[in-house]
């Protein structure tokens, strides 16, 4: 029976995995994490796995061939928290523990599909998988970017060509945006969405940042990427075991957070049975409301993002995605039933 293993299992992307995995008849799972912060276990209360190991024991009992044969790990397991200072912290969690699981797992024979980021471009306007567009704003943009020319010097020229096939898959996903189901621990980190919908509950208004970096107000424009595409394109490469690399993982679509905005607000309307409302008459009616744009972030936002996907389209991976509209919508509905 096949045994894989998630680590961050208990974090949004990790969760929305085993989800996705269970769904597939696959419960052999060793769910990694810290649960530190108590309420994450409700993401794996529903969730099918085989045991649950504490991060910081982990890593070393793999590397001493603790559990037996593994297919697979999905490394979701980081510190994601874009504002973390700490650089000796974020360095040794994010790079040091992802150095010594990918050794591991050479040793072991399992294949490693990882979780990169978008942070990894940080001011480049161009967001594509080469070292020339990788300018990251932030000590967690450069400790995934440091993983990810690791891989490279490991993995030697098969990683750069997708299709030539290593001996054990070696796959790094730039995560964009991403919003959905199961991320309700992430406090500040949570994604536009998450906090729009709460916001509306709790104010009746979403609150949007100003005209800021050239564009006019809500319209600074990010690659917004549902969680289940995420998990839809994670198992796809886990049914092509042949193709290794760094893949962007978003929509390809770039869209204002206007259209985040509005897709919330509509949707709780028509959940309540109200009419559809345009972006002027949201402003005019007061539902969406612009505020300066805060001196900390000056020099530290992405103004605009949008994955490029010729690397990923190259591999055959043809998955559509979402839009903000049709993903939004879905995620307001869930978060509506949890409320």
């Amino acid at each position: 029976m096949t045994r894989l293993v998630v680590t961050g299992a208990a974090g949004f992307i990790g969760a929305n995995l085993i989800k996705g995995l269970n769904a597939r008849g696959l419960s052999n799972i060793i769910a990694v994490d810290d649960l530190t912060q108590g309420d994450k276990f409700r993401n794996l209360v529903d969730l099918q796995i085989a045991d649950y190991v504490d991060a910081a024991d982990f890593y070393d009992a793999f590397a001493a061939d603790a559990y037996g044969k593994v297919e697979a790990v999905f490394h979701e397991g980081a510190c994601s928290d874009t504002m973390e200072s700490n650089g000796r912290y974020m360095m040794q969690n994010n790079y040091g523990t992802s150095v010594q699981l990918y050794q591991t797992c050479q040793k072991r024979n399992a294949r490693l599909l990882y979780a990169s980021s978008a942070a990894t471009y940080g001011s480049s306007d161009t967001f594509r998988e080469a070292p020339a567009c990788e300018q990251p704003l932030n000590v967690y943009g450069y400790s995934k970017l440091l993983f990810d020319q690791r891989m490279r010097l490991e993995c030697g020229p098969a990683f750069e060509n997708a299709l030539a096939g290593l001996t054990r898959q070696v796959v790094g996903f730039r995560y964009f945006n991403v919003y959905g189901p199961r991320e309700q621990h992430k406090g500040r980190m949570a994604s536009v969405a998450f906090h729009q919908f709460n916001q509306f509950k709790a104010e009746g208004k979403v609150k949007l940042f100003g005209d800021y970096g050239g564009y006019a107000a809500g319209a600074q424009m990010r690659d917004f990427v549902f969680i289940d595409d995420v998990v839809a394109v994670n198992l796809w490469f886990f049914d092509h075991p042949g193709i290794s690399g760094i893949f962007n993982l978003g929509s390809g679509r770039a869209q204002p957070f206007n259209d985040v905005a509005s897709s919330v607000v509509n949707t709780l309307r028509q959940i309540n049975g109200q009419a559809a409302l345009s972006l002027d008459q949201l402003c005019a009616q007061g539902f969406l409301e612009y505020i300066p744009f805060p001196d900390a972030l000056r020099g530290k936002y992405q103004c605009y993002t949008q994955a490029d996907l010729s690397a990923l389209r190259g591999t055959g991976c043809d998955h559509v995605f979402a839009d903000v509209q049709t993903g939004v919508a879905k995620y307001v509905h869930w978060l509506a039933q949890q409320s």
